[in-house]
């Protein structure tokens, strides 16, 4: 008898357990296009503006152990709600970020709204694994992971809608320039208030919605679950037990690169599409058009595992990654544009396969193991600050630095598609 994706009495669970997919998703992807804006607003280069990322990924790295000892101790629920109260707070804080007018404050802002994404992530991930058949494991999850990218085109379309198309910063002459670094102090300073209280409002009643979803899950009975019984073990036996498990590990390094590859096409399209004469709102609609490829190809590649092993799909994406990248580095013109659109498709199953299979037959150490792999998301912190840093050169090796940036995505996708092909071959 074929084992079943979800049973019904997890049903309920399952459904308020991925709406924080989708909400941890809006976050990110409303963050994303910030670092264009930044730029601007404030007048730093790339690679400082890219802090937005190292902040808000940042996050992860530092609560993520603690996330994973909160919750074996307590429950997952406890660390949901943990997690909502942080997002909350994180979000409200961009209140007195744009009073206050200083980079410094978003980026502890950010900080602090991820501390909860890192509670949401450690304990979400292994929960929908627990809630079912071991062997439904990852295809569950990626069902899950499906929601994730309907928030984030949500976040998209506010940034391109209610953000990047109101921002007076982002005006231009009839040349296509910016008007912005044209005018004097007094007049900058007007448009910079105006332009942070615009970047402030979707997180203020992002922090509303947060605390809606909070007092929702807070008052439905959640289900207790196997791993999360089984789930009180020592920090350090947990630790000495994943580090020698290569499956797990090499999962780690894999999620590191892959987050990493995901936040550097998603940040830097906007800049990719300036260079061809777009405004920052429609490069962000190429965004759009990226996650909307992103989802279809999330459910088309679930459906696939039926046939597929999840390894080999791993693999296979991996390689269309890197060929696709190929053609944003080499082709210059709305082609290598395309190209980066299309690799979305190739990224959509990666960070729920990945995260699947380095966990698959880990039992007490499994939320700690969730843990290591949520840290991974340290990621989107440390690389799009090295894309920034190739950026600011304008050009490099005669090649327009923005595309030649993209060498970065595509040493992604090799060490992607390693571990695709060991744990295909190797290590069964």
């Amino acid at each position: 008898m074929t084992a079943k994706v979800l049973e019904k009495k997890y049903v309920i669970p399952f459904i308020l357990i991925t709406s924080l997919f989708a909400l941890w998703g809006f976050a990110n992807d409303i963050t994303n296009p910030m670092v264009a804006v930044f730029q601007t607003v404030m007048e730093i280069p790339a690679s400082e503006a890219a802090l937005i990322q190292f902040a808000f990924y940042g996050g992860y790295g530092t609560m993520a152990i603690p996330a994973a000892i909160f919750a074996s101790r307590y429950s997952y629920k406890a660390g949901i709600m943990f997690g909502l109260v942080l997002y909350a707070i994180g979000a409200f804080l961009f209140w007195p970020a744009a009073s206050y007018e200083q980079f410094i404050f978003f980026l502890f802002s950010l900080y602090i709204l991820t501390f909860g994404l890192a509670f949401l992530e450690t304990t979400a991930n292994p929960y929908i694994l627990a809630m079912g058949d071991p062997q439904t494991a990852t295809r569950r999850l990626n069902f899950a992971q499906s929601f994730n990218p309907l928030g984030s085109i949500t976040g998209m379309f506010v940034a391109s809608q209610w953000v990047l198309a109101n921002l007076e910063s982002d005006k231009r002459d009839a040349a296509g320039n910016l008007i912005f670094s044209t005018l004097d102090t007094a007049q900058k300073a007007v448009i910079k208030t105006h332009d942070l209280e615009i970047i402030r409002n979707p997180y203020v009643i992002l922090g509303v919605v947060v605390l809606v979803i909070l007092i929702v899950i807070g008052l439905y009975k959640m289900p207790a679950v196997k791993v999360e019984e089984n789930a009180k073990i020592s920090f350090g036996e947990g630790f000495k037990r994943l580090v020698a498990n290569t499956k797990y590990r090499e999962g780690v390094i894999a999620q590191v690169f892959y987050v990493g590859v995901q936040i550097m096409c998603w940040t830097f399209i906007v800049q990719y599409a300036e260079r061809l004469g777009f405004t920052k709102a429609e490069g962000q609609n190429f965004n759009i058009i990226a996650m909307a490829l992103f989802i279809c190809s999330r459910f088309i590649a679930t459906s696939l595992m039926k046939y597929l092993k999840a390894e080999l799909m791993l693999l296979l994406f991996a390689l269309g990654g890197f060929l696709s990248i190929l053609g944003v580095i080499f082709i210059d013109g709305i082609w290598g544009l395309y190209c980066l659109i299309l690799t979305s498709g190739f990224m959509s199953l990666m960070f729920p396969t990945i995260y699947g299979i380095a966990l698959q037959g880990l039992r007490e150490e499994s939320t700690l193991g969730a843990a290591g792999l949520v840290m991974a998301i340290v990621g989107g912190a440390l690389m799009p600050s090295l894309q920034g840093m190739i950026i600011d050169q304008g050009e490099v090796m005669g090649i327009p630095a923005i595309n030649f940036s993209f060498v970065l995505p595509l040493i992604c996708f090799v060490i992607i598609a390693i571990y695709g092909f060991r744990t295909w071959k190797i290590l069964k």
